[in-house]
C-alpha cells in the first residue's frame, strides 16, 4: 500500500453527542497517516452542524444512492446496531469493517475509542486479522421484495403488533419440518445468535461455525424448541395470519407482506469481513456481556 493512498471510510450514528473527542482523535491520526477520507453526507452534516467539528478534506458520499464504496477499510463508530447498518452498505465489497464502540463492549463493535490511534496505524500497515461472518439472503417466488435482501444477524418473520399469532409453515431442503404457531420465527446466523434470537431463548453459536438457526418467538406450544441446521440448507416459509399480512425484518429493516407468498432463506454468496480485536476473543466478550462468573451476591 503506497503512502498517502490509504483510504478510510468513516461511518457512525447521528445520535451520540459524546463521540466528539473520539472523532477528533480519528481525524488527527488519519491526517498523520495522510489517509484519504470518505464520509457519508448525513454523518458529515452531524459532525459539522451538531458537534461543530472541523472535518478535514474528504470525499462526501451520497446516502441516498447505492454508489460504489472505494476504501481499504471502513471504520464504524457506534454500537452493534450501527455496525449492522454499515455492513448492509458495504455489502459484498469485502472491505474490512472496524467497529469502535462508543458505549459498552460489543460483539461486533469491540474496539474502544482509546484504541483508535494504534488501531488505525495497524490498519494502515495491514497488521490486522479478520473473521468472515456469514450472511443470509431472502428471496420470494411471487414478487420482488423491498429493500436490501441480506442480513448479517437475522431474518425475522413476525406478526403485526395488534394481530393474533401467525402460522409459519416451514420446510428445510424441501422436507416439511413443522408449522410454527407463534408470534414469529427468527432465522439467524451465528453472528445473530447473541442478538434477537438469544432474547427469546435461542442458542449461542460461535461466529465461525457454518450454521443457520431457527428460533420461534413466543410459540403456542412449549415443545417448539430452537433448531440448528447447516448453512447449506434452504429454508422455505409460507405464512398464514388472521390479518392477511405479516412483517419481515432483516436486521431491523421491516416490511409488510401479504399471506401465502413463498419465502426462501439461504446463505448469501458473500461474507462480511470483521476486523477482530487482538485481545478480545468471542468467549471473553461473551463472559463480559453475559456476566458469566460474576457473583450476584455482590
Amino acid at each position: 500500500m503506497q503512502e498517502g493512498k490509504f483510504k478510510i471510510a468513516l461511518f457512525g450514528n447521528i445520535y451520540q453527542e459524546k463521540k466528539s473527542v473520539a472523532v477528533q482523535k480519528f481525524f488527527a491520526v488519519a491526517q498523520e497517516l495522510q489517509a484519504d477520507l470518505l464520509i457519508p453526507a448525513s454523518f458529515y452534516d452531524f459532525l459539522t452542524s451538531n458537534l461543530q467539528i472541523n472535518v478535514p478534506q474528504c470525499q462526501i458520499l451520497d446516502d441516498t444512492k447505492s454508489e460504489p464504496l472505494d476504501a481499504d477499510v471502513v471504520v464504524c463508530m457506534g454500537g452493534d446496531g450501527t455496525f449492522l447498518d454499515v455492513a448492509s452498505k458495504v455489502g459484498a465489497r469485502q472491505i474490512p469493517i472496524v467497529g469502535v464502540n462508543m458505549g459498552r463492549l460489543g460483539f461486533l463493535a469491540n474496539f474502544s475509542p482509546d484504541e483508535l490511534e494504534q488501531t488505525l496505524k495497524n490498519l494502515a500497515k495491514g497488521k490486522y486479522d479478520v473473521e468472515h461472518h456469514s450472511v443470509i439472503e431472502l428471496s420470494c417466488d411471487e414478487q420482488v421484495l423491498e429493500g436490501y435482501p441480506y442480513a448479517l444477524n437475522e431474518i425475522a418473520i413476525l406478526k403485526h403488533d395488534i394481530s393474533a399469532m401467525i402460522s409459519i409453515h416451514t420446510s428445510v431442503n424441501g422436507e416439511y419440518l413443522t408449522t410454527y404457531q407463534a408470534d414469529g420465527l427468527i432465522v439467524g446466523t451465528p453472528t445473530g445468535s447473541t442478538a434477537y434470537s438469544l432474547s427469546v431463548g435461542g442458542p449461542i453459536i460461535i461466529p465461525r461455525l457454518d450454521t443457520i438457526s431457527l428460533t420461534p418467538v413466543a410459540p403456542h406450544s412449549l415443545n417448539m424448541r430452537p433448531i440448528v441446521v447447516d448453512d447449506k440448507s434452504v429454508i422455505d416459509l409460507r405464512v398464514e395470519s388472521r390479518s392477511g399480512s405479516f412483517l419481515v425484518s432483516l436486521d431491523g429493516r421491516s416490511h409488510s407482506y401479504s399471506d401465502h407468498i413463498h419465502l426462501h432463506i439461504r446463505k448469501a454468496p458473500y461474507s462480511v469481513k470483521v476486523v477482530v480485536h487482538p485481545q478480545h476473543s468471542f468467549f471473553s466478550t461473551l463472559r463480559q456481556k453475559m456476566m458469566w462468573g460474576a457473583d450476584a451476591r455482590k
